[in-house]
């Protein structure tokens, strides 16, 4: 059967317990196998095998078909930003907590095997961009597949902000902040502040408003290719802040006008066979097995 993937790249977050060891095994396995490998740099220090090639974090899009993350959610998402702009497929190895994201277990690297051959599940997931204007100038720019948070920039205090969708006011809304996440990041960020959990292939947009200063705010689901602007109003004593997926915190003074939405490139995400979603929901939220069997 031919090969469905030529040359693999390969990033693992080598801190982690466990991860030097997958690496390791990952790389025998796929030489086994007779596949190109690249190893990001950072990856490449923990690893005994000087001969292996090794690029850039941010050319590993320019050097494989297939990049294999070796960690959690987090190094995924990581990962995530360095290669969707060339739309590489990317696949996880769980060595994290969760694993929403990373869904082969380091005991079944044999599943890669048949992933190389093309037996798998490909899943576009969509990010986000965010693009921060303060009186017509642009102050920043981000990505993000999980979630955009705007938090304040100082000790925790409410935020004064007005939200639009699609250049229809909305509401203006005293809270500590507010996640506008994607089906992705539902289970993140967003699920801690009370937001629903958005089936993966949904295109929705949810808003989760953290803290409110009334009761009947409430998160609101909407459509996924509807444009979100914030606006910070000018009452607030001190400006907020921007991060996407956690990452690098944007400053965002008052004024400031926030406009988010669906970024063109996504993320091909790769599943073994027997990738089930609700399976992964159960097992990682801890919910009910199934009370009896039905016919």
């Amino acid at each position: 059967m031919a090969i469905a993937f030529k040359t693999i790249g390969i990033i693992g977050r080598v801190r982690s317990l466990g991860v030097k060891e997958t690496l390791h095994s990952l790389v025998k396995c796929l030489c086994v196998l007779g596949v190109e490998i690249v190893i990001e740099s950072e990856t490449a220090e923990s690893l005994t095998d000087s001969s292996l090639p090794t690029v850039l974090r941010n050319e590993l899009g320019q050097h494989c078909d297939l990049l294999i993350v070796v960690g959690g959610d987090g190094s995924l998402l990581n990962a995530t930003h360095a290669v969707v702009d060339q739309e590489i497929p990317i696949l996880g190895i769980n060595r994290g907590s969760l694993g929403f994201l990373t869904d082969i277990l380091p005991t079944d690297l044999e599943k890669i095997k048949s992933i190389l051959h093309g037996e798998y599940k490909l899943e576009k997931r969509f990010l986000l961009t965010s693009r921060i204007e303060l009186d017509g100038e642009l102050i920043g720019q981000d990505d993000a597949l999980n979630e955009v948070a705007i938090i304040p920039n100082v000790v925790p205090h409410m935020l004064e902000f007005e939200i639009y969708i699609d250049d229809q006011f909305v509401c203006s809304q005293n809270s500590d902040g507010l996640i506008i996440a994607t089906p992705t990041g539902s289970t993140a960020y967003a699920l801690s502040g009370g937001g629903p959990i958005l089936h993966p292939q949904l295109d929705a947009v949810v808003l989760v408003p953290m803290f409110p200063h009334t009761l009947s705010s409430r998160p609101i689901v909407i459509e996924g290719n509807q444009r979100i602007t914030i606006i910070i109003s000018p009452k607030n004593y001190s400006s907020a802040r921007l991060t996407c997926d956690g990452q690098e915190y944007i400053n965002t003074p008052t004024n400031s006008r926030i406009t988010i939405q669906k970024k063109k490139k996504q993320l091909h995400l790769i599943h073994p066979l027997d990738y089930n979603y609700y399976e992964t929901l159960r097992s990682k939220l801890h919910w009910g097995k199934k009370l009896h069997h039905t016919q």
